[in-house]
């Protein structure tokens, strides 16, 4: 039953961490493991215990789509791990790393009140948190600027360059190497990942099988369809805090773009005539938004259809019937919060 989760909870630097919390979070549970050295204690024993490990990285700020991973985590693994970590290297210097939402305690309460009911008398919860800071995961330091970063980092050649690396081109430099330290400390048995960031899932999987890695590998790495706000359709996402009540009305426009194309290309029509018409939508969203007084700023950063396999653009004329999986995907700024969002378009 491994009992080293309640001797570890107690370990002095998982006491420590909740101390610092404890003002703020009197009533969590969850074992939180701010150093790899005393994670790794934890995990040593759940290997030898044969317990399966599930993870869900994440950057905090949690919404229902981040929770949903965490329960389907728990439906599928003896034991659940949620990592916490802003990660600096997957932001430019001229992106939103110091304003990105933190919200520590309310994420540790959402986590307290996960819980999957897997027999009659078995409810599973999370088993911990790794709640590491900057120094503990980059050890030989780390600045937003690629040109002045010292140490070891991981490249996915190939495959980082299209879609959302065309606006964003270190951002999978960063991921890529943070997912990678982190599989290297949690071990998990089982991944989880939504499919809102399709593009990094896809290429994690990919970055599994290169490395040959076996905690998780290519196949326990697991994508899960995006959760949606059920009323209007648009991606959960942790930026979508910094929506202004005009922004919030009109962000569904990326996903309603999205739906535009999709139809088209069931329609049979080509891959230019799909994107055409999703950007009609949002232009037509955008002249709505002034013509009902909104004081909102609407741009469509992209709009494209790619193959899955390869991230390669398709081809202009190309269509559904000569087509195999294709990721249709966008981004949108609403003022100067940029969404992103996708559809997968299967033969």
């Amino acid at each position: 039953m491994l009992p080293s989760v309640l001797r570890l909870s107690r370990s002095p630097i998982t006491l420590l961490a909740r101390r610092q919390m404890s003002m703020a979070a009197p009533s969590i549970t969850i074992p939180i493991f701010t150093t790899i050295s005393s994670y790794r204690a934890w995990r040593k024993q759940a290997f030898e215990e044969g317990k399966s490990v599930g993870y869900v990285p994440t950057m905090g700020a949690l919404h229902e789509g981040h929770l949903s991973l965490v329960r389907r985590s728990l439906a599928d693994n003896d034991l659940t791990v949620v990592s916490i970590f802003v990660n600096p290297a997957q932001f430019a210097p001229h992106e939103d790393l110091a304003t990105y939402p933190r919200t520590l305690t309310k994420d540790l309460q959402f986590l307290e009140a996960q819980n999957v009911k897997t027999t009659s008398i078995i409810t599973r919860t999370p088993s911990a948190v790794f709640l590491p800071n900057v120094t503990e995961v980059y050890p030989s330091g780390i600045v937003q600027d690629v040109a002045e970063q010292k140490g070891t980092f991981i490249e996915v050649k190939g495959y980082s360059h299209q879609m959302e690396g065309t606006s964003r081109p270190t951002f999978f430099r960063g991921v890529a190497t943070i997912v990678t330290k982190l599989f290297n400390v949690i071990q998990p048995t089982n991944a989880y990942f939504g499919q809102k960031d399709i593009q990094q899932a896809l290429l994690l999987k990919r970055l599994c099988r290169d490395l040959l890695m076996s905690h998780p590998d290519e196949d326990h790495l697991h994508i899960i369809p995006t959760a949606r706000d059920e009323s209007d359709g648009l991606a959960l996402s942790s930026r979508n805090a910094y929506l202004a009540p005009d922004g919030r009305k009109v962000a569904p426009t990326l996903h309603q773009a999205l739906q535009a194309a999709h139809r088209a290309w069931q329609d049979g029509l080509t891959k230019e005539e799909c994107v055409r018409a999703g950007i009609t939508l949002v232009e037509a969203a955008k002249k709505q938004a002034i013509s009902d007084g909104m004081a909102v700023d609407l741009r469509l950063d992209y709009l494209e259809l790619n193959d899955a396999a390869t991230f390669d653009v398709l081809d202009a004329h190309q269509t559904k019937a000569d087509s195999g999986l294709v990721i249709l995907s966008g981004a949108l700024y609403v003022d100067q919060t940029r969404l992103i969002d996708n559809i997968l378009l299967e033969k």
